[in-house]
Formats: C-alpha cells, sequence, structure tokens
C-alpha cells in the first residue's frame, strides 16, 4: 500500500470506532460523505484490502504492448532516425512502419528509454515577431542554405528555398553545388509552377540580387547601376525586389532552414537519395506534406499569386541575357563561339548590325531574341580561308665572293676570312676610318 492508501485506511478505521464523525472523516480524506460511508463498510467486510483500487497492478485495456514499445525503441536506435526530433519521428512511424502513437505517449516512451531528443527548445525572446502579411502572395522571402544534406556526403551544398509571409507555406526548393544563378532560376519557375508570380520578393543583398554598386549609385547620381540577371527577370514578371540589411528582417526564411536542416537529411537518409537530381526530384512533391503539417491559414482568403498572362514563355524570361550584335549574315558571337540566326517568314529578318538578345539556359540552350520576337540559333563554323603560302629560299652556306663586307644572319663576313680573322678586320678597318674622320 502507499502512504496515501495507509493514511486512508487508518482515518476510516477511526470513523468506524466512533473516534472521528464521518464529517470530520470526509473533510480529513477530501471525499464526499457518501464516499466515507462506502468505505466504512467495504473495510468492515474487507478489512485493508478494500482500500486498493480493482484496477491496480493491472495492465491498462488501451496501454501500449511491450512488442511494440520495444519495436519503437529500436528503430529509434537505428542508424537513419538518431538524428531525428521526436514530432518528426511521430510522422516517420506513421508513414513508413504504420505504427500509430500521439505524442505524449511516446515523449514518455523516449524519454524512459533513456533516448533525448537532438532538437531542444530555445530560450524564450523576449522582442515580438513582426505581424504575417494578411494575404498569400504580398511578400515572399528567399535565401540560400549550405548545409550536409546527405548522410554519407560530407561536401556542403546549397538549398535554394522561398517561403510565403502570410501563409509561412514552401513554395519553391532547389539544390545545387553552390549558391548560383541557376539555383534561384529553377527554384522560381518551380515557385510560378506551383502557385504564381508574388508581388514582392524579400532577400538579402547578395550579388546576385542587386550590384554592390547600388549603395554608392544612391550617394553619387554618376554612377550607372545596371541590373542583375534576377533583378532583371523580377522585374519582366512585376515582381518588387525589396533589400533585408539583416538575417532576422527575413526570419521566417532562416527559421525554416533549421526546420528543414533537422528533417531532410532523414528523409533523404531514409529513401537512399544522395546525388542533387535525386533530391530535387524529391522536393517537388516534398514541400506538399510539409506546408500540410506547417502552413498557417491567411487572415484574407484571397490569394495574391498572379497567373502567368497569356504568351508570355516563362522560360524565355527566368534565363540569362546579354547584349550582342548580328553581322550581315544574320551570324554573331557568344562565348568564343559563332551562331547564325534562323530567320523565317513568320518571324522576319533582323537588320544588320542590330542589337540582339541573346538568352541561354539548361531549359532551351542559346536562343537570340530581337523585338520581343525569339529565333532558333545553329552553331555556326566559318569556313577556313586558303592563303598562298610564299617559298623562302634557305640562306646559302656560303657568302657570295664577289660581295665586300655585308651583314650575313647576324654576323659580318669579309670575303675569304673566316670568322675570327674577320672580326678582327672588321675593327681595325672601323678604326681607320675613325682615324681619318678626326684627322680631316
Amino acid at each position: 500500500m502507499t502512504k496515501k492508501q495507509l493514511n486512508r485506511y487508518e482515518v476510516i478505521n477511526n470513523a468506524n470506532a466512533g473516534i472521528i464523525t464521518v464529517s470530520e472523516a470526509s473533510e480529513a480524506l477530501g471525499l464526499s460523505e457518501r464516499q466515507i460511508k462506502r468505505l466504512k463498510k467495504n473495510v468492515r467486510e474487507g478489512g485493508a484490502a478494500a482500500i486498493i483500487h480493482k484496477n491496480t497492478l493491472r495492465t491498462p485495456s488501451h496501454a501500449i504492448p511491450e512488442d511494440t514499445v520495444n519495436k519503437i525503441l529500436e528503430i529509434k536506435r537505428s542508424e537513419n532516425y538518431a538524428n531525428c526530433n521526436f514530432k518528426h519521428f511521430q510522422e516517420l512511424l506513421s508513414e513508413f512502419h504504420e505504427i500509430e502513437i500521439s505524442y505524449s505517449s511516446l515523449y514518455e516512451m523516449l524519454k524512459a528509454g533513456k533516448i533525448e531528443s537532438p532538437r531542444t527548445k530555445r530560450r524564450f525572446k523576449p522582442h515580438r515577431s513582426r505581424k504575417r502579411k494578411p494575404q498569400a502572395g504580398l511578400l515572399t522571402q528567399t535565401d540560400a542554405s549550405h548545409h550536409r544534406w546527405f548522410k554519407d556526403d560530407k561536401k556542403l551544398y546549397a538549398m535554394h528555398g522561398v517561403i510565403d509571409d502570410a501563409t509561412g507555406q514552401v513554395i519553391g526548393l532547389y539544390m545545387t553545388k553552390n549558391e548560383c544563378l541557376l539555383g534561384y532560376f529553377e527554384m522560381f519557375r518551380r515557385t510560378i509552377t506551383n502557385y504564381g508570380i508574388p508581388v514582392s520578393v524579400y532577400a538579402d543583398m547578395h550579388t546576385i540580387f542587386q550590384s554592390p554598386n547600388k549603395r554608392n549609385a544612391e550617394i553619387d547620381p554618376k554612377i550607372n547601376v545596371n541590373d542583375t540577371q534576377i533583378g532583371r527577370a523580377l522585374k519582366e514578371l512585376g515582381v518588387q525586389l525589396i533589400a533585408a540589411r539583416s538575417p532576422q528582417a527575413k526570419g521566417r526564411i532562416e527559421r525554416l532552414w533549421g526546420t528543414l536542416q533537422d528533417r531532410l537529411p532523414v528523409e533523404f537518409a531514409i529513401r537512399g537519395i544522395s546525388t542533387i537530381d535525386a533530391a530535387n526530384e524529391f522536393l517537388k512533391t516534398y514541400i506538399f506534406a510539409f506546408n500540410s503539417e506547417f502552413a498557417v491559414e491567411p487572415e484574407k482568403a484571397d490569394s495574391m499569386f498572379r497567373k502567368v498572362p497569356d504568351g508570355l514563355n516563362i522560360n524565355y524570361v527566368l534565363c540569362s541575357k546579354e547584349k550582342r550584335s548580328i553581322d550581315a549574315g544574320g551570324v554573331f558571337s557568344y562565348n568564343n563561339k559563332s551562331f547564325k540566326v534562323v530567320e523565317t517568314v513568320s518571324s522576319g529578318i533582323i537588320p544588320r548590325n542590330s542589337k540582339i538578345n541573346v538568352l541561354t539556359s539548361p531549359c532551351f540552350g542559346v536562343k537570340a531574341e530581337y523585338r520581343n520576337i525569339v529565333f532558333e540559333v545553329l552553331r555556326f563554323v566559318p569556313p577556313k580561308r586558303k592563303n598562298p603560302v610564299r617559298e623562302r629560299k634557305p640562306p646559302s652556306a656560303k657568302p657570295p665572293a664577289d660581295s665586300h663586307c655585308y651583314k650575313y644572319g647576324q654576323q659580318l663576313y669579309i670575303p675569304g676570312l673566316p670568322g675570327e680573322e674577320c672580326d678582327k678586320e672588321i675593327i681595325t678597318m672601323l678604326e681607320n676610318i675613325f682615324l681619318e674622320k678626326i684627322a680631316k
């Protein structure tokens, strides 16, 4: 019996003996008088055993079987799940092992098995978070995170991501070896395909988004600042680019990286994903499962994401564009190679010396754009010129016999004299000429 049960047994015995009244026993034990009368009767008939609850030492009918408990602990201690936090582990148990268990039960089970979560709650910060935008698509935050995403690969890879401020939805993810223009282009391509064109994008001051001379141009208007490729593409789509001056300013995307760095390596390890291509294929559908768990409802249901306008090919916007001049034959040079524009009756002819935009992308290769018309191009190899080669006669081994002192190759010769005697004779001759000029 526990101390509480012993105390209750003693009070009931005193009530049966008439030492205390039913009212006093009720007040001492915190029970109703009706309950005290029932306990008095049970103790008189069954003794101290009447105080002990009938379910004591019995396994509850809804208790988790011991085999299931051991299986869960074994799974958690395995290599793939060792770095998985408790909440994520609960989801994976349901998805891959068909084990449904509440978080509180799982937490108590893992704690009893002396398993600690790799993720601990951070200390409460007194400042308040910025209020979310009222509608989806009004503001999106983008960034890239370098991390060891694959279990057996110690290299750092860059994950490009964008999150909606109003709902917390991840609307685009794409992985590359480094933070680069291609990664952001492909990420925005997935975003626009799945959700639409947002109103604005909140990004850091990386040179991919804006020129490093932009701050100097604010002081000196004479400094010319050109748009970056990303800046130009967003401007063509009508998206406002906002520069964040600190990581805290775009805190939602920064906190997202902490969650993804904790979850994605486990997801990749379970599925055997170890390459960038396989990871990007998986990320196409993973964002929807992630959003179903973490996204919130916006204040207003109307979405501000815009559809791609009719007639606009998104591939011709999310690409690299550079200016080039075209010659009379429709040929231009790009990246040390020559290309010829394929002109048709419908597309028209590009005039000589016109300025064109050269479009390059992994989606379509190389194309040319003139007055918003996109032309196909072909690789052009200019023909080799046939230049006649003049035959040069090799110098004779001996100088002509009838010549006087002359230069032969790089050495002076006098007919009939070997090399050393020739040099001496020349020096003597020059000295005589010099002396004659002084005498005159």
